[in-house]
């Protein structure tokens, strides 16, 4: 199924990129979520007509997003927990935790942004988390994880 990326999606293509993808995949996510149009000629054409519009708004959405990148470059978050004698934390410190004490520093996040691939944080010490901003923006953050 051919169509009409209005959106950057990593792995896919950028703004105004016609690709081919299944068809589930444009009908169930692309299209709903409003990242894509159907290729077809009419669609074609209203999308070259909004083709500025819709760059400058990408810009600005990048913009904004480099933008907390440099407010987080610097961040040491510390967060602390209850923790046994061998420095294992009574529960873990998750995703949710670490984007509450972002946002309690005055930086919007959302908690889908921050990358744990190895899962929640569940010892004392210091930890280096990923922040996935934007498709292009990137950056990392220092947490250290403190007894009571």
């Amino acid at each position: 199924m051919q169509i009409i990326l209005l959106k950057k999606v990593e792995n896919l293509g950028t703004l105004g990129s016609v690709v081919s993808v299944r068809p589930g995949y444009a009908r169930n996510f692309l299209i709903p979520q409003g990242k894509a149009k159907m290729a077809t000629k009419a669609n074609l054409e209203a999308f070259e007509a909004r083709r500025a519009e819709l760059e400058a708004e990408a810009e600005a959405i990048l913009a904004a997003a480099q933008a907390r990148r440099d407010q987080l470059s610097d961040m040491v978050l510390t967060i602390k927990g209850k923790a046994g004698n061998e420095g294992k934390l009574f529960g873990s410190v998750s995703n949710i935790e670490i984007a509450e004490a972002i946002q309690a520093a005055g930086i919007a996040i959302e908690r889908r942004e921050i990358r744990m691939p190895d899962g929640a944080i569940r010892h004392l010490g210091e930890f280096e988390i990923g922040i996935h901003l934007h498709a292009e923006v990137d950056t990392a953050i220092k947490v250290v994880v403190e007894a009571e």
